[in-house]
């Protein structure tokens, strides 16, 4: 298998800076195809800006970035990629399904009124199907990103918060679901039951560089007897400052 075969996700000593703030700094890891990683750290830590130089919103001021093996701003790239920002802001003037259709639309779905029908039935949204989306609670913006995200079944998604302003229930719903798909995924989150749940590795940042590495089974072995991992976690992230 080539190179470009192996790795969904590369990031070749990427930094970024923002004016005199460094927010990454020579940043390199690979994610192989269909494996889930979470980017984790505190907030302010550069999980954020790491995911928007993957979607290619953001452009690194060194280094390389390359999704499915080809630089992220290209029709390639965007074709096989998922992206949920943190505080995600869809259409704001148009309904639930005009926005689940016109996204679908332009990510070429190709039965786009079935695939909007399934999603606003998993995610509990066709109360709100003619609703402008500026009228909706956060919850229910919320779960229509999180469809917005998956509707052209993506090979790589990359999620920031996932879970945010989800209740209990929809947050079980939105873990089985992710849990059950064939994907390569890297979600950005700062709170360790969310990416003990949705992931097998970890990529552990604090400010802007990378401070460890591995599997969660590695993680938790860190620790001492029935340490709980958020203690583990913590302990290394307030060592590293």
């Amino acid at each position: 298998m080539g190179e470009q075969e192996t790795w969904g996700i590369e990031v070749k000593g990427i930094s970024r800076k923002f004016g005199n703030t460094i927010a990454l700094k020579d940043l390199n890891f690979k994610i192989p195809w269909g494996e889930k990683f979470a980017l984790l750290g505190p907030n302010g830590a550069g999980k954020s800006t790491t995911l928007k130089l993957l979607t290619g919103l953001l452009k690194p001021n060194s280094g390389e970035v390359k999704i499915g093996g080809t630089d992220p701003s290209t029709e390639k790239a965007r074709s096989i990629m998922g992206y949920l920002p943190e505080d995600a802001t869809p259409y704001q003037m148009l309904s639930v399904r005009e926005n689940l259709e016109y996204i679908g639309a332009l990510r070429q779905v190709e039965n786009v009124k079935e695939a909007t029908d399934n999603l606003m039935d998993f995610f509990d949204l066709g109360e709100y199907e003619k609703a402008k989306v500026g009228k909706l609670s956060r919850g229910t913006t919320q779960k229509l990103a999180l469809a917005l995200s998956i509707i052209h079944k993506p090979k790589i998604l990359l999620l920031d918060e996932p879970l945010n302003y989800l209740d209990i229930p929809t947050q079980e719903k939105v873990i089985t679901l992710l849990n059950s798909l064939s994907i390569t995924s890297l979600v950005s989150t700062h709170i360790m039951s969310v990416a003990s749940r949705l992931t097998k590795n970890v990529i552990m940042l604090s400010r802007g560089v990378i401070l460890w590495e591995g599997s969660m089974d590695t993680l938790r072995k860190l620790g001492e007897t029935e340490e709980p991992i958020e203690s583990i976690v913590a302990r290394m992230m307030t060592g590293a400052r």
